[in-house]
């Protein structure tokens, strides 16, 4: 799975970084109008330190996220 951002364009989704290759099936999760998007403090210090730790490469696969999902439920 491969998270992006994106900013509509002449009604078109342009994303950032790499393409996704023709044919790729996306979800799109955006804001109403006039919604705001907020998180406390320690949930966002939690979203940058993640960030952080996806930017060094610290990442599993969707296989392994799911076989420790399933170990755990």
């Amino acid at each position: 799975m491969q998270l992006t951002t994106g900013t509509v364009i002449d009604g078109k989704i342009v994303i950032e970084g790499d393409p996704f290759p023709d044919g790729t099936v996306v979800a799109i999760l955006g804001p109403e109008v006039d919604e705001s998007f907020e998180v406390p403090a320690e949930m966002e210090a939690e979203l940058t330190a993640s960030i952080a730790q996806a930017d060094r490469g610290e990442t599993i696969s969707i296989h392994e996220l799911l076989g420790r999902l399933r170990r755990i439920s």
